[in-house]
């Protein structure tokens, strides 16, 4: 007989963004940061066209730690990261009220603060992961950061703005930084989008 499974609770949150945009969303705990990063693209709406870091303290040494893409670094004094297929939740996330820190697009920096807040049991035919509540979109993609995403959003609301009409346009038609609906949110196979990443890494 199937049994219950455990899973984190996460507290999504973009930081220096007003409005607040945030998720809470279920993910298995014994998931890893690659599926965490699907996860996170999925429920804030990213579109993966970037790299992205995890960063977090070491639970037993307390040195940061970088969990992503493995690389040789993008500046000199960088070490590789962790690769986040090969790291488990449940190394970083212990208890309620444990954190990491997650970037996504290092040209925007766009930073997100990953909290757990619970750990819970659910049912055997749960879906995971699962959207359970958030608010506000996320900006576009390579808007230009926080400072890019304000202006943008300036231009926008003010048919008199110089650059009104090209923002409409470079954003396909209006935009609204209120929209979000979690039960409109889809998951993508974090196993399928790793297997096409490392092909095209490969080629």
């Amino acid at each position: 007989m199937p049994t219950n499974r455990a899973a984190f609770q996460l507290l999504v949150t973009l930081r220096w963004v007003e409005p607040k945009v945030w998720r809470r969303i279920l993910v298995p705990a014994d998931a890893t940061f690659w599926d965490l990063h699907m996860a996170l693209q999925n429920a804030m709406g990213w579109e993966d066209e970037h790299l992205h870091v995890f960063r977090a303290p070491d639970p037993q040494t307390g040195e940061p730690q970088e969990i992503g893409i493995p690389t040789e670094g993008l500046f000199a004094d960088e070490k590789p990261h962790r690769a986040g297929w090969d790291v488990m939740l449940s190394e970083f996330f212990r208890q309620a009220g444990d954190r990491v820190d997650y970037e996504y697009d290092f040209g925007d920096g766009w930073e997100h603060e990953v909290v757990l807040e619970a750990i819970l049991e659910v049912g055997p035919k749960a879906r995971l992961p699962h959207c359970l509540d958030g608010a506000n979109a996320c900006p576009p993609e390579d808007c230009g950061g926080v400072s890019g995403y304000e202006d943008l959003l300036v231009a926008m609301r003010d048919p008199s703005h110089e650059e009104h009409d090209s923002i409409l346009e470079w954003l396909g038609g209006p935009f609204d930084p209120a929209a979000f609906d979690p039960k409109k949110v889809r998951f993508d196979n974090p196993r399928l989008r790793l297997l096409q990443m490392l092909r095209d890494m490969s080629s």
